[in-house]
């Protein structure tokens, strides 16, 4: 089955709006946990070929699932509600039910960015001598693939004074 094409800020946006109304009937740990998650997605779409943000986004999205069940379940009045807490909770609810079709969306992407997720029953491949990773992807160490140099690489770096003095250059100084 193929999921459709949509756009990471198209999913930011559809969950902010549901959680500024659900605020209006949830607030507190619900709005910090939510507004948390929603600001690792607006990194993931500032930071385009990370898998670390994207993998971020996922993991707390996944974790929002559980927390939004909690606070419903557990601030949701018994007894009389307002048309305004109605609503507040309708869209809360809403939102935790498009949650689980906006992390299978997010995980496309995630694979589309080059992360991959194992399962910790895998084999390591035959080549290799270290066992696989217990907590692959986006439980594991960052699998950022950048062009750019680490500062704590195993390489030494090249002294490039070394060779200068017998290239026909003199040292300068005292």
């Amino acid at each position: 089955m193929e999921l459709p094409a949509v756009n990471l800020k198209m999913i930011i946006l559809v969950h902010w709006l549901l959680t500024t109304w659900g605020c209006l009937m949830f607030g507190g740990a619900y709005a910090w946990a939510n507004f948390t998650i929603l600001a690792l997605g607006v990194w993931a779409v500032a930071q385009r070929d990370s898998i670390d943000a994207i993998s971020m986004f996922l993991g707390g999205l996944a974790a929002t699932i559980l927390l939004d069940i909690i606070h419903i379940g557990i601030f949701y009045p018994r007894d009389s509600l307002t048309d305004t807490g109605r609503f507040g909770a309708g869209m809360a609810i809403l939102s935790l039910l498009l949650k689980p079709f906006s992390c299978c969306l997010v995980y496309h992407m995630y694979r589309e960015r080059g992360g991959e997720l194992l399962h910790a029953g895998e084999a390591a491949p035959a080549a290799s001598s270290q066992p696989p990773p217990r907590w692959p992807g986006f439980l594991g160490p960052s699998q950022e693939h950048s062009a750019y140099q680490t500062i704590d690489s195993p390489e030494a770096p090249a002294d490039f004074y070394s060779g200068l003095e017998g290239k026909g250059h003199t040292p300068q100084g005292c």
